[in-house]
Formats: structure tokens, sequence, C-alpha cells
């Protein structure tokens, strides 16, 4: 399964996927069969990785979604696509959420016009998403959307064509929003023992 962790890659055909299909080692053709908390884990692990996240960032993310109303596996999806780096990716201002991370940590996107530099902060319905008026910032940003050119903007995000760009959250992302085929209820089986 594909979880385009390097940016574009994936896109090409030096995908690792693509090249070969079946586990890494010397013994990735004779695989058991795996148990059902292998499952649990391995989709905990899929989700972890394609957010980018520790076990203990993870952890703390999986306890707010308990907290919250309704469907806790959804709430969990939503709250990492909520994430100032997963927003960014998806606006294309950066390519993948590593360099999203990294950009958010050297400041160079201002949220609500005030600059933030924590890419855990969670975003709201009507945030602007802007880039910060520096010359490095915008090099970066404008390089950025260039390489990513072809990807669509989710529909809860909406990219202004200005120069620098701003991005705006129309509305909080649904579960039909988050593109990751992970079968949320296994993690939460998994995270509730």
């Amino acid at each position: 399964m594909k979880l385009f962790l390097k940016g574009t890659r994936c896109d090409t055909a030096r995908c690792a996927i693509e090249r070969r299909e079946f586990p890494p080692g010397m013994h990735g053709w004779g695989r058991r069969k795996i148990t059902p908390y292998g499952l649990q884990l391995r989709e905990k692990q899929k989700v972890k990785r394609y957010y980018g996240l520790l076990e203990g960032q993870f952890r703390l993310c999986f306890r707010r979604a308990e907290r919250a109303p309704g469907n806790t596996g959804a709430n969990l999806l939503i709250g990492l696509e909520r994430r100032l780096d997963s927003v960014v990716t998806a606006l294309g201002f950066a390519a993948s959420r590593s360099q999203a991370r990294q950009f958010i940590r050297h400041g160079h996107f201002l949220v609500n016009n005030r600059r933030v530099t924590i890419p855990s902060y969670e975003i709201d319905a009507e945030d602007q998403i802007s880039v910060a008026n520096r010359d490095k910032s915008k090099a970066a940003v404008a390089a950025s959307i260039e390489s990513v050119q072809g990807r669509s903007v989710p529909s809860w995000l909406e990219v202004s064509p200005e120069e620098p760009p701003v991005g705006k959250v129309l509305r909080l992302p649904t579960r039909e929003d988050v593109s990751l085929p992970a079968q949320e209820q296994l993690i939460v089986e998994l995270l509730s023992k």
C-alpha cells in the first residue's frame, strides 16, 4: 500500500511498491499468517508513519479523540488531518509532511496573521494559512508549490491564486475527507486494551 511518505516519488517509476511485490528481507517470500493483534498493530503503525508521528504523540491524539463525542476512530483521523503540518501538505505548500514540519518550525507560515511554529497546532474552521512576508519563506513555498503542481486540494480547503498564496479552511474535515485507507476500528481496539 502506497503511503506517499517520500512526497511525489510514489507517482514515478522509482516507487519501491511498484518495483517489488514482496516484503523486504531475506525471507520476504515465506511470511506467516498475520494474527489479529498483528493486523491491529500494522494499522496503527501505518497511520503513525503516514502522519509522521512518534508513539507518544500518537497516544496523545488518541486520548483526545477518546474524550471527544462521537466515533473515536473517526475523531482520531479527523484530529490528525487537522494538524497544521497535514493542512500545509494538503494545501500544496510543502511536498511532504516532513518538509511541512520543517517549514512550520522555521516560521514560514502564519495562521490568522500570527506566526505559528508548532506542527501539531490544530486548525479550526475559517482559519487562514498564509506564507510569512520574508524572501526565504516565499522562495521555499514557491519551490514546493511548483514541485507538487498536479496535486488536488481537498474540498474542505481552498487556495487563493494570489501571490503569495493563502489557504483557507472552509469547514472541518469529516471521515469521508480523509483519503488514508485505514481501518480505524482496529486502532481503537488495540489502544483500548
